[in-house]
């Protein structure tokens, strides 16, 4: 039987991420579309859309995973994804849990019955994805999946299941794939250290498709410093395995400051960790205009830095879309620059290089990702051009561009 029993069960109920709010009772909004016959459904899930008027073909798709006891309509109403898919352009996918399945309408992240390749949620997950590219002539060499707290689990396990699938992952208040089969292991890992190693942590990704030799989708990593229903060890246990699945060093190759008390630590541009001061369990959004800004605040929509924006932009999903404002950098200045799409040469400020993806900074100096070249201090003032000669590999390319 599909649906979980609770009643009475308190340590049970805290193993499924429970959440204090309810969601909302409103229907979607008129522009949050439902998708009916998009395949096969074993998970018995519900697929909305929202996709910006007049979408070109050859567009990204992101899917967007809500809370517990939350719907398609609050992680629609609330993200900031919508805003952000009309100004770069990409299709949004909201999959809807039911009480039918879990009765805090939580994702089942930690069932190996729904969040293995081919298997339940996880299967009606791709076959949303499926849809959506039919539907639209999407890229499928760019869908990216995020999601919050059951969600954000259940997107560390569709990364793991489907790396052929998504170029990239948002883990908000998640957990580390594969890290409980059972509702009991569940509560263990919301708050407690596992005590496995990196490389331990990384067999468990790659148990989920054998004989997969990569390419890996890059993750980004948010995490509140006070969140007590997912405790932080999460958030190091997720960097440990992701860093691993891609080879890279545990050690950061640059950190920053950004807004809201955030802390971006950046592993090789493969996996970025952003750690948020203060905050307890939920999604970070920033209200307001500024480029950087989106989102709106309500039940687990807390206030203090647009996640979203950031992990748009390290999806890539910028590129290609005409000019846009990279990220705002400590000293409050605003760079603008034109990105044009993947493999060709980018020539912008070392600041925006580093917020794009294409380069690192360490101890005030900034390197090109991939070659390590070394492009002089890290600031809106100095200019260079870069060329991705592969996936992720730039180089120096100051007079091409």
């Amino acid at each position: 039987m599909r649906k979980l029993a609770f009643a009475g069960l308190a340590a049970i109920t805290a193993a499924v991420l429970t959440t204090v709010g309810v969601a909302a009772a409103d229907p979607p909004p008129s522009s949050l579309v439902p998708v009916t016959n998009f395949g096969a459904n074993p998970g018995a899930l519900a697929m909305y859309t929202y996709t910006p008027a007049g979408l070109e073909a050859g567009r990204p798709v992101v899917v967007a995973l809500h809370g517990c006891t939350q719907s398609a309509a609050d992680y629609y109403a609330h993200s900031g994804w919508p805003a952000l898919a009309d100004r770069w352009r990409f299709e949004v996918v909201f999959p809807q849990q039911s009480t039918a399945n879990n009765s805090l309408k939580c994702f089942n992240w930690f069932s190996t019955a729904d969040d293995t390749r081919g298997n339940g949620e996880a299967a009606s997950v791709k076959s949303m994805v499926d849809k959506a590219i039919a539907d639209h002539g999407s890229d499928r060499s760019r869908v990216f999946v995020t999601g919050l707290s059951a969600g954000g689990g259940m997107t560390a396990d569709l990364l793991a299941a489907y790396p052929d699938v998504f170029a990239g992952g948002g883990i908000n208040a998640g957990l580390p794939a594969q890290c409980a089969t059972s509702v009991v292991e569940a509560t263990n890992c919301q708050q407690n250290d596992q005590h496995l190693t990196p490389a331990q942590w990384a067999s468990k990704v790659k148990a989920q498709y054998p004989g997969y030799g990569g390419p890996w989708p890059r993750v980004a990593i948010w995490q509140g410093t006070a969140d007590y229903t997912v405790y932080p060890v999460n958030g190091t246990e997720l960097r440990d395995q992701w860093t691993a699945v891609h080879g890279v060093a545990q050690a950061p190759t640059s950190t920053q400051s950004l807004p809201g008390g955030t802390t971006l630590t950046n592993y090789a541009g493969k996996v970025q960790l952003y750690s948020i001061a203060g905050m307890g369990h939920g999604t970070a959004v920033d209200p307001g205009t500024g480029t950087t800004q989106c989102g709106s605040t309500g039940a687990y929509f807390l206030a203090g830095i647009c996640s979203s924006y950031y992990t748009g932009l390290f999806f890539g999903l910028d590129k290609g879309s005409g000019t846009t404002t990279t990220a705002t950098p400590p000293t409050t200045t605003t760079t603008t620059s034109t990105t044009p799409p993947s493999g060709t040469c980018v020539s912008a400020s070392n600041y925006a290089h580093t917020q794009a993806g294409r380069a690192h900074q360490s101890a005030g100096q900034t390197y090109a990702n991939g070659s390590n070249q070394a492009m002089g201090l890290w600031n809106t003032f100095t200019i260079h051009a870069l060329k991705e000669t592969s996936p992720g590999y730039w180089i120096l390319a100051d007079g091409q561009c």
